[in-house]
This record gives structure tokens, sequence and C-alpha cells, in this order.
């Protein structure tokens, strides 16, 4: 169990300490844009004196945001370190003075280069090596953000989200037996499917945005689009049939009653063979600190389903990664 701060975050903090901050900003791209959306609404949920914004690393440079400067900290992310819009997006950021913190695999990358302080994190999904998840994307921005709000506000949740992390994976195997027959079930039915929507809110939304660019478009090719369960009821639920496809998310936050909601009018319009429901209060979390069950949630959704993906890519006949025609592919777009 991890009883401190990761060397590299309490470096980035220390550094960050002796600047003025008064906002944040989360900029990304893709898969690692996903895991800001939680870190957004960490930051909504717990802090007072410093605001944020969630930004795709390409548009925070064409917007320049009016905030940008050297009272900003903009925190970004890449997992190679090699998404130019993400390196171009902590070069500018520097050129207007804020403070920049990369998180990426690797520390000798572009975006590394390009940034002050440089956070590592792991992730299996590239690699193939089971890694700690106390050591994911998600749960170093969750170490940045808790040790900035103990630096700036006096506020210290720290140990408790550490002790939460050291018991992660422990709660990602067991939802993942939770699980197991339904991804089963729901790789056969979804099998034949060209399309397949994702629907969530609050922190677990950015779970529901990356598995429907990232795996089913990018790595499937199924169409897909990733649906706010609130949004749901402002146009997208004219689509819902007994033919629709979807996958939602309930998570343990405050917006859960939001993904209920949408769970009742798939269920009463839709077909519940088509539709498969995650709901977190089917986890034991045991282990896992009440306030931080919303935030951890989503790493185990999409832990999970990262499972799922490579069932349903076996039942079609499709290579996850290596098939991609694009992506890794073509550098002149």
């Amino acid at each position: 169990m991890k009883r401190e701060l990761s060397p590299n975050v309490q470096a980035a903090l220390e550094a960050i300490g002796r600047r003025e901050i008064t906002h944040v900003f989360l900029v990304a791209c893709g898969g690692s844009l996903s895991i800001m959306h939680p870190g957004k609404y960490f930051m909504d949920r717990h802090f007072e004196t410093i605001t944020s914004d969630l930004y795709n690393a390409d548009e925070f440079i064409c917007r320049h945001p009016r905030h940008l400067g050297e009272k900003a900290l903009v925190i970004l992310c890449s997992q190679t370190g090699t998404t130019r819009e993400t390196a171009n997006a902590a070069k500018f950021a520097r050129e207007n003075g804020a403070v920049t913190v990369a998180m990426t695999l690797d520390p000798q990358s572009p975006l590394a280069e390009a940034a002050e302080h440089v956070v590592r994190y792991d992730a299996p999904y590239t690699t193939g090596v089971p890694i700690d998840p106390a050591d994911s994307n998600y749960a170093v921005l969750y170490m940045l953000l808790a040790g900035l709000l103990r630096q700036r506000e006096g506020r210290d949740i720290v140990p408790a989200l550490l002790s939460s992390l050291g018991n992660l994976q422990a709660a990602i195997d067991r939802a993942k037996a939770v699980y197991e027959d339904r991804f089963e079930m729901y790789a056969d039915r979804f099998k034949d499917s060209s399309v397949i929507y994702t629907a969530a809110s609050g922190a677990g939304y950015g779970a529901a945005y990356s598995f429907a660019i990232c795996v089913l478009m990018e790595m499937q090719w199924i169409n897909s689009q990733a649906i706010h369960a609130n949004e749901f009821f402002h146009g997208p639920f004219e689509v819902v049939d007994e033919d629709t496809n979807a996958i939602l998310l309930i998570g343990m936050d405050e917006t859960r009653r939001v993904e209920e909601r949408t769970r009742d009018f798939l269920y009463r319009f839709g077909d519940r063979e088509r539709i498969m429901v995650l709901d977190a209060a089917e986890l034991d979390l045991s282990g896992i600190d009440d306030a931080f069950r919303g935030y951890l949630v989503p790493l185990i959704f999409f832990d999970a389903l990262w499972g799922f993906a490579y069932k349903l890519a076996q039942r079609r006949n499709h290579t996850m990664l290596e098939a991609r025609r694009y992506m890794k592919k073509i550098h002149d777009y």
C-alpha cells in the first residue's frame, strides 16, 4: 500500500508550491482527455479557491483562455508523450507564463521535454504488462490534485486516497468476476452490431467517452457516441427502439440519479438484452473510502471494459490494436 505520494508527484507539487495558482487547466486528447473528466469533477467538488477547466489540447491553443497566465497550472497527459497537439499545448502554456506538468509513460518524450515538470505513470493497455492501478493515469492525476488541495487549502485527503488506491486492484478483480458472465453474453449479442452507444455522467463520463471513441471506434470500427446521461433526454433518446445497442455506466458519485433515469428509459423503450448496464452498486468496494468511491469506480469500469473489448474483438475476428488503419500508421495529417 502506498503511504506517500510518488517522488515525482511530490517534486512537481513542491515546484508548484513556489507559484501563486488561481486556475488549473486539464489538457489532453482522446483517451488521455477522458481521465481529465473525473479530475475536473474532483476539482469542482473539493476546491474553494482554485477554479478549473478541461480542454482538448489543440482547442486550448485556438481558444487561448483569458485565465492562461502566470497564475495558471496546466496539467497535460499523453500516454506515449508523442501526441503533437498536447506537446504543442505544453509549449503554448509555458509561452504564456503558466506552470506545466506533463503526465506520460515516457519521461523522455516530446511532451515531457515541452513541460517543466514530468509525472510518470504506468499503463497495461499498450504493453500488455499488468500494473498496479495505483500507478495508473487516473491515480496519478488524483494524487496531483489531492496534493494540491492539501498544499493550497489545508485539507488533507491524501491518506484516504492512498489507502483506497492500495485496495483498488482487489476491487477491480472482484468486479471482473461479477461481470464475467455478462461480458460473455453481451459480446455475443453485440458482435454483429454496427452501432453501440455509451452513456454516463459525472466522474464516469470520461470512461464512457474513452470506450466509445478509443475502443469501439478506433479499435473495433464500430460506430459509437458517448452520450451524457442527461443530454440523452435532449435529443439522443429519439433513436431508442428495440434494436438500440447501448452500454450504460452507473457510478457512485452525486450524479448517480441522472444515470439511473437513463437506465429506466432504456429499459422502458429498448430491449434489455441489448442494453448492457454496469452498476457500481453491484460491486464489492471494500477498502475504498466512501469519499473516493465515486472517483475510483470509473477506473474499475474502464479496466473491466477493456476485457470486454477483447471478447467482442474475438467474436468479430478483429484484431484490437494491430488492425488500426491510421493511428500510429500515418503521420501526414
